[in-house]
């Protein structure tokens, strides 16, 4: 029996790992390499991602709201985690399959471009929808499910460090595997096939929480529209409060983030595989930040290390603003101070911001509706950022970045100025944890009285 359970511990932890990371790894292609792909195939035009960000969010949260109420009708997440994540690897194969259709230079090049534009557009979109089938709706409410006292810090532990590995082997492998001679489909091939191997994996190993039970309140359609009744999530203002910091802290990270890598190729001038290497190492060394802040969440500190991991993406986020520019690098070496210590401190900051939210937030969803309140989380993280950072974004690429390419066309490059304003707008994170802070003091006072 002892043996048995053994064996049970550590299949679940292989899964929590070996799906987190590879969900992370293809959340990251699609992050950081999507966009650069975007300007070395398509076009160099923001306008693109800009519609890729906001198409993928809706079909986002559409996705982990229709799974998440399936799944908790049918008392199963496994199923969903399995086919979502090989339906996932198919269609970011299929994403790399778009650059067939980018435009030349001749007559119908300015056709071709709308119509490698929209695949691009429509492929993100169908990834991300299975994505959040298998990633959002499947494994994050699968590990809600099986989240115990025992266990929260080390699964608060896994979702802070997952996409911090998932970002460093996507960024620097990635770069690797595209090299200098922009071989993207060999990325996605790889990330692709990756994640159907670890759908497969599911399909055959994962196992759905014991206590998990079929949750049906009336029809499918009832119950999924009562998802979207905010009144039920106003009862949990704590929760309100806490998701308004995620959506602040991410409407400031996507201003910024989506355009790192064409940042550093195209402004920069740093080559695909050295911007890996440049982000692994500072991103390595700040995971780190892993340690203090499991620590202060031991000791029940939630609300001071959201405050210190603000704190350190506005500090990372200003230095590349400040000293970010073409004059102050060197794109033939990785050894670039002001880079390696802006990343550095981004990466602290977010490794500790994403540790802190996630245990906060699913401590305070409520037990019968996990997969539902994933939808909710999703709004906040993925729907609202998603759709509103570009339209800050992209008129400060278009003001600060135009040029005229090799060729003679007019192109957009993401440049300092972009940090510059995301650190004001990172501060704005600040506002609902002080009232998210108040809410969760209420609550532990009025525990502590019943005690």
């Amino acid at each position: 029996m002892n043996e048995k359970k053994k064996s049970s511990t550590l299949r679940f932890w292989v899964l929590v790992w070996g799906l987190g990371i590879i969900g992370q790894l293809c959340w990251n292609v699609e992050n950081q390499w999507f966009n650069t792909f975007v300007y070395a195939k398509i076009a160099k035009d923001p306008t693109i991602i800009s519609w890729m960000v906001a198409i993928s969010a809706i079909a986002t949260t559409v996705s982990t709201f229709v799974f998440g109420t399936l799944s908790d009708r049918r008392g199963r997440r496994k199923p969903f985690v399995a086919l979502g994540y090989i339906l996932w690897g198919i269609f970011t194969i299929l994403f790399g399959a778009t650059e067939f259709i980018a435009p030349g230079r001749g007559g119908d090049s300015a056709r071709l471009l709308v119509l490698a534009a929209t695949a691009v557009i429509l492929a993100d979109a169908l990834m991300s929808f299975f994505g959040s089938m298998g990633n959002d709706a499947g494994f994050n409410a699968w590990l809600n499910d099986r989240m115990t006292d025992d266990n929260r810090g080390h699964i608060g532990a896994a979702l802070a460090t997952q996409p911090i590995i998932g970002t460093i082997i996507g960024t620097v492998v990635g770069g690797l595997l595209i090299g200098k001679a922009d071989n993207y489909m060999r990325l996605f091939l790889v990330m692709g096939g990756l994640v159907i191997v670890f759908g497969l994996l599911a399909m055959l190993f994962m196992k759905d929480a014991p206590a998990l039970a079929p949750n049906r309140r009336g029809s499918f359609s009832r119950q999924l529209f009562s998802a979207f009744d905010f009144r039920a999530l106003l009862r949990h203002r704590e929760l309100c409060w806490v998701f308004l910091v995620l959506c602040a802290y991410f409407i400031a990270f996507n201003v910024y983030y989506p355009h790192v890598g064409n940042y550093m190729i195209y402004y920069l001038g740093f080559s695909p595989d050295s911007i890996g290497i440049l982000q692994g190492i500072a991103l390595i060394l700040g995971m780190l930040s892993v340690i203090p802040a499991s620590r202060l969440l031991r000791k029940n500190r939630f609300a001071l290390a959201a405050a210190i991991s603000i704190v350190l993406s506005v500090i990372g986020v200003g230095i590349l603003g400040l000293f970010g520019r073409p004059e102050n690098v060197d794109p033939g070496t990785i050894l670039n101070w002001p880079l390696l210590i802006g990343l550095f401190l981004f990466g602290c900051g977010y490794i500790m911001f994403m540790q802190v939210i996630s245990v906060w937030m699913k401590e305070l969803f409520p037990q019968d509706a996990k997969g539902q309140f994933e939808g909710f989380r999703i709004i906040f993280f993925v729907l609202i950022p998603w759709i509103v950072s570009p339209f800050i974004a992209n008129p400060i690429i278009k003001n600060n970045g135009r040029i005229l390419d090799a060729n003679g066309f007019e192109a957009f490059l993401p440049t300092h100025v972009l940090f510059l304003i995301s650190t004001l707008l990172i501060l704005v994170s600040f506002i609902p944890l002080v009232f998210a802070a108040r809410q969760r003091g209420k609550r532990e006072a009025a525990e502590a009285a019943r005690r």
